[in-house]
């Protein structure tokens, strides 16, 4: 029988998704193929909105109604046609930020085949204290149901019980400490932050839990029951301050007066200093309220579990001398090691369950240590985790699976990546290909696109001016081509200094120093940084970058300036020359599509203003609050302001439409006729910010206008007023939260970024760093966490750690400018940073 020649194309045609505009493209199946282009220009609409999309909806029309409706689904993308296209799996840019209870082990799940082996596999101890060796009927009786599951006899004394289940070692489950939960920590209300300033009257706010909203008049009910309010409260009586902390909870009568003078006699409920704090946190509901709840509490190691999260009486069984405990703190990369010794201490009737379990753990581990992460303790809370190690967990997840045929569709697999990590994972990737599967990878790193087969540029912009494809080829086509906007930055004939070299000496305007005694993997650390200038904290991920800037300087600053004690792991933090700390990372803006341009900056509440002094709003009463489709008065009443109309239709996607009533404008029809301009408020927000400037259409609204000027300094011109934030990339929602910043001196002020590069084109990372250059000259200081090769070059000065991640590293290499650091031969980094430097200068 004589086979049809297998496709070698995927075939995209009629591409709309989002900013496409209509486009066909032909994407080489079994090969790695890189998309690239300016931030907002489209890539991920190709990517994520069309090949995987479509990939993963195919697939999951194969499957049984009932399992489909138990999956969320993908809509239909907005395309004419997709020919050929494989099923597909999708690494997306941003992970979720795991919870307080996850650890490595957990996110990895490789903690659930280490209990299993803890449970099969063990020497339990019976109730008597006798140790019962490993067997094969021990494991049989745990796959038993009902009581018999788990039933055993001890073989020393012959007393029955029940062995330790997998449950039974987890600290999410049956295997919690009973005092903390399974969380490791215990929370105490901190007695410290209970009296806000003892040298100040009750009634003038020296009780800080009386100033949380519901308790601010709890000082009268005190008053009541004696307490004196108008004397300093530490010259209160012990008796009276007995009262004020830990006074009884009760109905206390007590007059009441409100802001218009009127006076309420009210039967109200005593809470004593303390008790206002717990109350409120059982009936807060608001983030903001919990967060300012949370601040008078501080989290100790839990004195039963000693911070194991793990139930001690689960800590006597044993599998090769390890309880569960001591075998979660091994690291990734000693784990096949341990699987060996497990095997070498079974009797041979165990050997092919012991393999059995082995190799599906270290199947686990396998992906993880190919990505560099064998530093890593399964113990290790995964929320201290940098981004760039949860994106190689995420990634590990999806490699493990080793299939054929499958289309695998990667979004900044790069984030938060080392250079030298980036080359492990040009490995993998092409792993993955000669694996049979194809490859597509949204990315700017130019290493990256440099390793791909085939390029796909997509440009010539960004927002309503891109969603085209501007080239397409191998690497060195692409350098060859004149319309590519990658390919100079591939040569090395592109700029790479873009802002001024500092010309006077770096401490010159002052410094901030920082020791750190141990924290993580920091141990014994002492760093210095320049006020006035741009520092880039570099090193290998893992390295401890994020521990000492997010984990040290930021909370020390923060605690200077409350007027608290710094961070008990700091010996040592000198930096009263700042004043303000601003910590900006690439979370999204805007928790839902409520949330857009406009409504994020100040833009949104000066348009309301102005349209409420139209004469024609005036003559109808309209205020302010009309011109906003978030309130009953102002938003459309089939959608409720959302623009859109979802629908469930059970087993099938939920199909979202544009709502018919208000065609997406939001607004109801009312407060669409008052015009400014000749324009609505809707037709407005859907001008682009580079539209309305050309149109010079707020040039009499000072306010307006310049917040338009900042967002197209920023590079952010071509964003619609109505666009939804959340779906901004990583990069443009750091630029998006500078705005209100750029207007005013920063002297005083420190910027922190975490990975500012995330989801930026070499070419946008230019206008971030001219933004950046803004800041500095309002007399800012700037901290960049990065492995940015750009933003190294460009930086005043460099803190390098390293050598390594995890245990490996913890320590400074190198401090300098970057040629110093360039030239440092201990510093992984500086073999990266030469390379880079020497190819712009040839």
């Amino acid at each position: 029988m004589k086979y049809k020649e297998q496709p070698t194309k995927i075939e995209v045609i009629g591409g709309r998704v989002n900013n496409l505009k209509n486009i066909n493209v032909e994407i080489p199946l079994h090969q790695f193929v890189a998309v690239t282009g300016l931030s907002g220009s489209g890539k991920s609409s190709l990517a994520m909105g069309i090949l995987y999309a479509e990939g993963a909806r195919r697939y999951l029309d194969s499957l049984a109604t009932y399992t489909k409706r138990r999956i969320n689904q993908v809509g239909r993308a907005a395309v004419d046609e997709v020919r050929h296209i494989p099923s597909a799996l999708a690494l997306r840019q941003r992970p979720d930020i795991p919870g307080i209870r996850s650890t490595v082990g957990t996110v990895t799940e490789i903690f659930n085949i280490l209990r299993l082996i803890f449970s099969r596999l063990g020497s339990p101890v019976c109730p008597k204290g006798h140790r019962n060796a490993p067997t094969i009927e021990i494991a049989q009786a745990m796959d038993l149901t009902g009581e018999q599951m788990g039933k055993i006899h001890c073989t020393e004394c012959g007393v029955e019980f029940y062995a330790f289940s997998a449950e039974d070692f987890a600290f999410n489950s049956d295997g919690a400490c009973q005092v903390c939960q399974g969380l490791g920590k215990v929370e105490q209300l901190d007695d410290s932050k209970i009296i806000a300033d003892e040298n100040k009257t009750i009634a003038d706010g020296a009780i800080a839990t009386w100033q949380i909203p519901g308790r601010n008049w709890m000082w009268r009910i005190a008053r009541e029951l004696g307490v004196r309010t108008d004397i300093p409260y530490r010259d209160l009586t012990k008796k009276e301050k007995a009262i004020v902390l830990h006074g009884e909870e009760r109905k206390v009568p007590v007059d009441v007066p409100t802001s218009t003078g009127r006076i309420y006699h009210l039967d109200a409920l005593y809470e004593n200093a303390y008790n206002a704090v717990i109350n409120s946190r059982k009936t807060t509901k608001s983030e903001r309220g919990l967060e300012r709840i949370n601040s008078f509490y501080h989290f100790n190691t839990c004195p039963h579990c000693q911070g194991y999260r793990i139930d001690p009486t689960r800590w006597q069984q044993l599998v090769a001398g390890k309880n569960i405990v001591t075998a979660e703190q091994l690291t990734l990369g000693e784990l096949p090691q341990y699987m060996q010794a497990i095997k070498d201490w079974l009797p041979q009737s165990m050997q092919d369950l012991a393999t059995n379990l082995s190799d599906e753990l270290l199947h686990q581990v396998k992906p993880l240590l190919k990505l560099g992460l064998d530093y890593l303790s399964l113990a290790r809370s995964a929320n201290s985790l940098s981004t760039g190690e949860l994106q190689r967990i995420q990634l590990g997840r999806t490699l493990r699976t080793e299939t054929t045929g499958v289309l695998y569709v990667l979004d900044e697999p790069s984030v938060g990546l080392h250079p030298d990590n980036v080359a492990g994972l040009i490995d993998i990737f092409h792993q993955l290909v000669n694996q049979g599967n194809s490859l597509v990878v949204v990315d700017h790193e130019t290493a990256i696109i440099s390793a791909a087969d085939w390029i796909i540029e997509i440009g010539p912009g960004s927002g309503s001016q891109g969603g085209q494809i501007i080239a397409q080829g191998t690497p060195l086509q692409i350098k060859q081509n004149s319309n590519s906007l990658i390919g100079p930055y591939l040569t090395g004939n592109a700029p790479l200094l873009v802002r001024p070299v500092a010309n006077r000496e770096l401490f010159s305007l002052g410094q901030i120093d920082l020791a750190i005694t141990q924290r993580f993997n920091l141990k014994d650390v002492q760093v210095k940084i320049p006020c006035g200038f741009m520092t880039s904290v570099t090193g290998f991920s893992g390295a401890g970058k994020t521990t000492l800037i997010l984990d040290a300087l930021l909370p020390a600053l923060q605690a200077q300036k409350a007027h608290q004690p710094i961070p008990k792991w700091i010996k040592q933090f000198k930096g009263k020359s700042i004043k303000n700390v601003i910590s900006v990372d690439s979370s999204p803006v805007g928790k839902n599509q409520r949330s857009t341009v406009a409504t994020y900056t100040d833009i949104m509440d000066n348009l309301r203003k102005l349209f409420a002094q139209q004469p024609q709003a005036k003559s109808y009463k309209y205020r302010a609050s009309h011109f906003s489709y978030n309130n009953k008065e102002g938003a459309c009443p089939a959608c409720g302001g959302s623009g859109v109309i979802s629908l469930d239709i059970q087993y099938l996607p939920d199909m979202v439409e544009t709502c018919s009533l208000c065609e997406g404008h939001r607004y109801n029809q009312d407060v669409l006729r008052v015009k400014w301009q000749g324009l609505s408020i809707a037709e407005i927000l859907d001008y682009s910010v580079a539209e309305l400037l050309q149109q010079n259409l707020f040039q009499t609204e000072p306010k307006i206008q310049t917040t338009l000027t900042t967002l197209s300094q920023m590079g952010l011109g071509y964003l619609h007023l109505g666009e939804a934030t959340p779906a901004l990339s990583g990069g443009e929602a750091q630029r998006l939260k500078l705005t209100s910043h750029l207007r005013r001196q920063q002297k005083g002020s420190l910027f922190i970024f975490d990975e500012p590069t995330v989801g930026l084109h070499p070419q946008d990372v230019r206008t971030l760093l001219q933004v950046f250059q803004q800041l500095l000259n309002k007399q800012a200081t700037i901290i960049t966490i990065t492995h940015d090769l750009d933003i190294m070059a460009n930086s005043d000065y460099m803190i390098d750690l390293g050598p390594r991640g995890g245990a490996n590293g913890g320590q400074i290499v190198a401090c300098g400018t970057p040629v110093d650091i360039s030239q440092n031969r201990q510093s992984l980094t500086a073999k990266y940073l030469r390379t880079q430097l020497q190819l712009y200068q040839k």
